[in-house]
């Protein structure tokens, strides 16, 4: 079976803009209906952003857009839809039959987020969220998300899969020449396990496969397909994301999203040989570094691999509480830092665990043999101990853990497809928010790169340029792998988060950029969206003065309109 299949390498933990007074919109005006511009021109008054996206078919629809977008206050989701329903050629979208209502929700500053997915005959398109956002007087501020309005087109009411749920994931094995026996690790000790403590069950399975139904729309593709979703950790880190037609079990698309970093009180000295505090836990006379102390439904805990492969390995224990010994020193930061980032997330926005839900932070260190990289795989945290030369164990870093986990944070809110330009977000997303955790410096990785060589660093947002990243869109690369640039063009919105930053100051800018990626951003959201959905989350917080002013600039600076 022949497939297209984009492969890459682990992550590293790691249109004319016409612009008037408080108006701005990415297209030819001539674009839009008559009777749309006439009511957009009457909004001038107030700041307005509209982002558009054209399709291969030419069809076109905005994927972001904010100002004052309905005269009257509409309550509940009756009245989201007619309001949809009265801008239908704008949006392209006919809510009674192409929106699926997910979930209503209210913030902190009063606003209500309407959640919807586009659908063809009940079937989810993939990654095509519908938001609509209205401000503390219910009116509508902002409407975000790619749709895809041509994607019930090829796809009948009457159309079914012919294959089943089990053959879709077993031609998404066969497209990866794997099988799930292949997954397991061979010679698994389980008498260390065993003996190390298992104080918990393994409920984060070594390989993992799922598939759901959807409508897949890209590139012109309107096809019935299933997603599937292979995650597993041997014979290499995966996180397959492969779309398998239902028809025919042809492959579709198909990508690795591997993302590349009773309670006691320990102590114990980190990869640097830096003192550690560490929350720990005693059963049986050994101390493990497990921490039951966060309001969590789950704990903060942290393995050592068994056999530089299985997953997750034994439990990370000491006999007096004291981790001091060279061995343990990756496990020893792979658990502080963990505990670091889980409270920077629940002190600054009170957001428990990647998931909001309070679920387990699972880490496993000494993971391959002179391995150079972190990942999170879709289920928990791995680390490898680098090669000496190159990396030291790369849990070492601070900024490298926040990074891995903020990945876990963006899976479990935008859900940025880890390809081309929302690939490139998703890095970057985790660069800038590793910056707002350690908070010291614009550097990624430089605790534990290159140790013989000062002022090094795997990535810069102050000068991505240091490190062969462009920092404008002039530069941006445009390339088939590492999918699609997504370590190399996260430069450019790095550069915007630096410059943000620099600006307004880390307070600020941490609380924008995290109102965008959770309540703004969506799977297919590109740098335009990202820049709007920033602006609205600024505007939201501080209006449109200095604060909305400086993200602004930072996204000019960097060719972004």
């Amino acid at each position: 079976m022949k497939g297209k299949i984009k492969k890459i390498v682990a992550g590293t933990a790691l249109t004319v803009s016409l612009t008037i007074p408080n108006f701005a919109y990415s297209t030819d005006a001539a674009e839009m209906s008559n009777k749309d511009l006439q009511e957009m021109k009457e909004m001038t008054k107030s700041h307005f952003n509209l982002v558009w996206n054209k399709d291969s078919n030419g069809t076109t629809a905005p994927t972001f857009v904010s100002g004052k977008l309905s005269g009257e206050p509409v309550k509940g989701v009756r009245d989201i839809k007619q309001y949809i329903n009265s801008k239908k050629d704008l949006y392209q979208l006919n809510p009674e039959t192409e929106l699926s209502f997910v979930k209503k929700s209210k913030d902190e500053l009063g606003m209500t987020h309407y959640e919807f997915i586009q659908s063809v005959h009940g079937i989810p398109v993939y990654g095509a969220k519908f938001n609509v956002h209205t401000n503390n007087q219910d009116i509508v501020t902002a409407v975000t998300g790619k749709v895809h309005p041509s994607a019930g087109k090829n796809i009948s009411k009457k159309q079914k899969a012919d294959l089943s749920k089990k053959d879709a994931i077993d031609q998404a094995w066969q497209s990866i020449n794997r099988t799930k026996e292949d997954t397991k690790a061979k010679k698994a000790d389980k008498k260390a396990l065993k003996e190390a403590g298992n104080l918990a069950d393994s409920h984060v399975k070594n390989t993992a496969e799922n598939a759901e139904l959807v409508v897949y729309a890209q590139d012109g593709l309107s096809k019935l397909a299933y997603h599937v979703e292979l995650q597993f950790i041997y014979p290499e880190p995966g996180n397959w994301q492969i779309f398998i037609d239902a028809k025919d079990g042809s492959v579709i698309d198909s990508y690795n999203a591997v993302t590349d970093a009773r309670a006691a009180n320990g102590y114990g000295y980190g990869v640097l040989g830096n003192y550690q505090e560490l929350n720990t836990y005693l059963s049986n006379g050994t101390y493990y570094l497990y921490d039951v102390t966060k309001p969590m439904n789950g704990v903060i805990e942290t393995f050592t691999s068994q056999n530089g492969t299985s997953l997750p390995g034994y439990r990370s224990s000491d006999s007096d509480n004291a981790f001091t010994a060279k061995s343990q020193r990756a496990a020893v930061d792979a658990h502080a830092y963990a505990d670091r980032v889980y409270d920077y997330y629940y002190n600054t926005f009170n957001r428990n665990s990647f998931d909001n839900n309070g679920s387990s932070i699972r880490s496993t260190v000494n993971y391959g043999s002179n391995y150079n990289n972190a990942f999170w795989n879709g289920q928990q945290m791995v680390y490898g101990d680098g090669d000496g030369s190159t990396f030291a164990p790369l849990s070492g870093a601070l900024d490298v853990v926040a990074h891995e986990l903020t990945h876990a944070v963006t899976e479990h809110t935008a859900g940025l497809v880890y390809q081309d330009q929302p690939g490139a977000l998703n890095e970057s997303m985790s660069d800038v928010f590793a910056v707002f955790v350690e908070g010291d410096n614009y550097d990624i990785g430089e605790d534990v790169y290159t140790l013989g060589r000062s002022g090094d660093a795997l990535r810069s947002l102050s000068d991505p340029t240091k490190y062969g990243q462009p920092d404008h869109m002039r530069d941006y690369v445009n390339t088939s792998s590492d999918n699609g640039g997504v370590h190399t063009n996260s430069g450019i919105p790095n550069k915007a988060g630096y410059l943000t930053i620099n600006s307004i100051g880390a307070e600020k800018a941490e609380k924008i950029y995290y109102r965008a990626l959770t309540v703004y951003m969506g799977p297919y959201s590109d740098f335009s969206d990202t820049r709007a959905a920033l602006l609205q989350a600024a505007a939201d917080y501080y209006g449109h003065g200095s604060e909305y002013q400086a993200v602004a600039n930072a996204w000019t600076n960097v060719g972004v309109n």
